[in-house]
């Protein structure tokens, strides 16, 4: 699927992948994420940090008429306060789609599907 928008110079179609790449790349740049995790994580058991190039699996993007909506699955950094972290990351989500794509977001929800201790 895809989103089209019309402006003065004509139509513009935004896919599904794109906005859950940019999406991804707003995320992991928020304090308290260590990475994206698979949506089907807790079905296959795995713990696993995705790579930028596969971003898509934890993003999901649902366009439902005018109003899109979003869910995240990321996995936390030990110590931060999950409620924190979460907020930023649909602050700077909704901040980041209407700058680069002009497009506001009905929701983002956020899905913590683990905590991961860092280095220090």
């Amino acid at each position: 699927m895809s989103i089209q928008m019309e402006n003065d110079y004509g139509k513009i179609d935004i896919t599904n992948e794109t906005i859950a790449r940019i999406v991804g790349e707003a995320t992991i740049e928020c304090y308290g994420v260590v990475g994206m995790a698979s949506r089907h994580q807790i079905r296959d058991g795995l713990t696993e940090i995705l790579r930028i190039e596969n971003f898509g699996r934890g993003v999901v993007v649902r366009n439902a008429g005018a109003d899109t909506q979003i869910d995240l699955y990321i996995i936390v950094g030990y110590g931060t306060k999950i409620t924190e972290v979460a907020y930023q990351v649909q602050s700077k989500v909704q901040y980041t789609l209407k700058k680069t794509l002009g497009m506001t977001i009905g929701s983002v929800n956020i899905y913590v599907q683990g905590v991961r201790v860092t280095n220090p």
